[in-house]
Parts: C-alpha cells; structure tokens; sequence
C-alpha cells in the first residue's frame, strides 16, 4: 500500500540519526558555565496528519532524542515531542516536553535548496509571541526559558542542529546553546 500523507520538509528526517559531536554549554549556579561533550540518538517516525477545526490539515513525525555526557556516559537530556508540517500555510512546527516541567510549542519556516539541503527553522517565547513556552511555577520562578530556537540543515543523510535556550537563571540571563552533527543509521 502506498503512503499517500505529505510530510512535505519533514520527510527528510525519518529514520534513527546518531551523532556524537555534541556540545551543551550550560549555566553553573557559581556564574560560569558548564561545557559538556556529548553523544545522541535522535528518532523520528511517520505519526501521520488530522485536521484541526476541521480547516487546518497537519502531518506529523514523532521523535525521541536521548542525550548522555561522554565523561560518564549518564543521559542528562531526553526529550519526546513532535515536528508537524502545515502545507497550506508553509509552516514548520516543533512541539515537546522536557522532563522538568517545561513544555516547547515552537513555529517558524524551512528552506529547500537547490543541493538537496533542507533547513528547518522554529522558534519560541515565554512572552509576546504567537509560539509560546509554557512551564511550572518553580521553573518560572527559578530556571525560567526566556525564549527558544532551533535550526536543523539535512543534507546528505546527515543532520547538523544548533539550539539556543535563553535561561533566566541563577539572577542573570544565559545562553544555554546545544550543537551535534548526526548521520541517519537506519
């Protein structure tokens, strides 16, 4: 049976990708900030479309991303959300939780090139955005995520992403910044 559901940009990324470039520069209680080498995989599955309201057709792929340090091999990020792709407004989606409390419903563009390179762009804000941040009254009070962004390239069966989370955290503002290069394994 043929698959007849247009995942548009998002096809580029089903499968398993595995990288282990990563870099996650965090924010230490002290002012500093943490450096941590890491390795990841990253699964996308076809999770299929539905309409909203009846007028706004989505489709979906599903993903899990599982980050651990390679000082001790302890994962300290993972992650469940999804990328959703709305081909009559031409718009890219990324929605997620992470485990402390912090949900993630970011929006922005993709670009395709003539080199068969596919960029995703998404965006987020706790505040005066259409695409918002929501989260608990202790992270609010104490880790709050100021904003968020994301840019994914895919070319070549590999998938380069830089993420950037603004943390108003420990009495100041930080840029906790997130970067790998992964290749699909399967």
């Amino acid at each position: 049976m043929e698959n007849s559901i247009d995942y548009g940009p998002l096809s580029h990324l089903v499968g398993t990708w595995k990288g282990d470039r990563g870099l996650d520069i965090a924010p230490e209680e002290d002012g500093t900030e943490e450096r941590n080498e890491y390795y990841e995989t990253l699964t996308f599955e076809e999770a299929g479309d539905l309409k909203n309201a009846g007028r706004q057709h989505l489709t979906m792929l599903k993903y899990h991303q599982v980050v651990s340090r390679k000082s001790n091999n302890e994962v300290f990020h993972d992650e469940i959300g999804y990328w959703i792709w709305d081909a009559d407004a031409k718009t890219v989606m990324r929605s997620f939780t992470i485990p402390r409390a912090v949900a993630v419903v970011a929006g922005g563009v993709y670009t395709e090139s003539g080199n068969n390179e596919v960029v995703l762009e998404v965006s987020a804000a706790a505040e005066g955005s259409e695409w918002q941040i929501a989260q608990s009254p202790f992270m609010q009070k104490n880790a709050k995520t100021v904003s968020f962004e994301s840019k994914f390239t895919i070319k070549g069966g590999k998938l380069t992403f830089y993420e950037k989370t603004v943390l108003d955290i420990y009495g100041k503002i930080f840029d906790h910044t997130d970067e790998n290069e992964l290749e699909l394994v399967k």
